[in-house]
């Protein structure tokens, strides 16, 4: 009799055991104690010279904010969108993180936003097409980004060439929604200056020779010749036009301020100039501007654990993302808990109300139908000199 009765309590604790398990795995997002954030980037693939320095600048996010332990999950998404993707989906559904950092690149950061929109889970891309965040949808209303939008630096570039005296352009991109993007936003700024373009070519991020299409823009033979592109990749064109003779002016995007693109173009990019953030000069900025003391804080920080000279901007967009939380974690603690659908909701909502924030790159003012956040303080024109970057004045 006592054996079958302690076999019967056995059989009721299974049952409990099983059905405790059960009703835990039904929830899909319980409390926790910590705020976990997951991160995919380019850290290898083409983007490589991106996705690097974003992930070094991990460890220099702070691991407690708003009294709560913070754990950074980071997957290498390898340059690739399906990746990118699939990441995105292993961090919210088995990491179940509270807000998604990446990824480096457009493509990546466009094929992403599905799936943060179907779970509720806040996004900040370091990717910089406008088309992250526009047009407003109920998709992109779960999506920031910290890099500036191409209009705000296509309108820069355009500024300078007019000042210049540039009457003709020439153009060529990345074959992708980078490129693309590029095309539209200085086609519409060239045009309001009365600046005419007369070719316009492409090429891929993985591309090896761009002949063809440089004996098109050489022929053309433009004022000046804007290459978009990011990245090593965007050395290519612009070595390839030196070599056919090209004594135009060079033009590149915010997309090539890294040190392995100086790296990779040589002497083949003295004189280029492009627009950028401000970290890239902060030790050359006036003591005026707004992000002189972020952006220092950041080169120090980041120059202490990884050697001098090795900051780049891409890495500040990543640390700027964190500012960004820095300010949003502490509003949403206010009304919810980490690991669960109503703290997620309340951080999408504090990211969206930031105002006038100081970062790396500029001051972000978010708002309902303005997730990138950043106005002309955002950028600075810059000029490539033997391998330094030098602030325009």
């Amino acid at each position: 009799m006592k054996s079958i009765k302690r076999s019967r309590a056995a059989t009721i604790r299974r049952h409990v055991a099983i059905t405790a398990v059960a009703f835990a795995a039904s929830i899909p997002f319980a409390a926790h104690a910590q705020v976990k954030i997951g991160i995919t980037l380019s850290a290898t693939g083409p983007a490589a010279s991106l996705g690097i320095p974003q992930k070094n600048s991990v460890a220099l996010l702070p691991k407690t904010i708003g009294g709560k332990s913070v754990e950074y999950i980071i997957l290498d998404d390898a340059s690739d969108s399906t990746t990118a993707v699939k990441n995105t989906r292993k961090l919210i559904d088995e990491d179940k993180v509270d807000v998604i950092l990446g990824s480096s690149v457009t493509p990546n950061s466009l094929a992403m936003i599905d799936v943060v929109s179907e779970q509720s889970t806040p996004m900040i891309s370091m990717a910089a097409s406008a088309k992250i965040v526009e047009p407003m949808d109920a998709k992109r209303a779960w999506v920031f980004k910290t890099p500036q939008n191409d209009a705000l630096m296509a309108s820069a570039i355009v500024d300078h060439m007019a000042a210049g005296g540039v009457k003709t352009l020439g153009y060529i991109g990345f074959s992708d929604a980078y490129g693309q993007g590029w095309f539209a936003e200085i086609s519409k700024a060239a045009e309001a200056k009365g600046i005419k373009i007369v070719a316009n070519e492409s090429f891929a991020r993985t591309d090896t020779s761009v002949t063809g299409q440089v004996l098109k823009l050489v022929a053309a033979n433009p004022d000046a010749i804007l290459i978009g592109g990011s990245g090593t990749p965007a050395a290519l064109p612009q070595k390839a036009l030196k070599e056919r003779g090209y004594k135009g002016k060079y033009y590149q995007t915010h997309g090539v301020a890294n040190a392995d693109f100086l790296r990779v173009c040589g002497a083949d990019c003295n004189g280029t100039i492009l627009p950028s953030g401000p970290v890239l000069v902060a030790a050359q900025l006036p003591d005026s501007n707004a992000s002189k003391a972020p952006a220092l804080k950041y080169v120090a920080d980041y120059e202490a654990a990884y050697g001098v000279g090795s900051v780049a901007t891409f890495g500040a967009h990543l640390y700027d993302a964190g500012i960004l939380l820095q300010h949003a974690i502490p509003e949403a603690l206010k009304t919810a808990q980490p690991g669960t659908p109503a703290f997620r909701k309340a951080l999408r909502d504090a990211i969206e109300a930031t105002s006038n924030l100081p970062a790396t790159h500029g001051v972000f003012t978010m708002s309902k139908t303005d997730h990138a956040g950043l106005d002309t303080r955002g950028r600075v024109m810059v000029m490539i000199d033997n391998g330094k970057w030098v602030l325009q004045k």
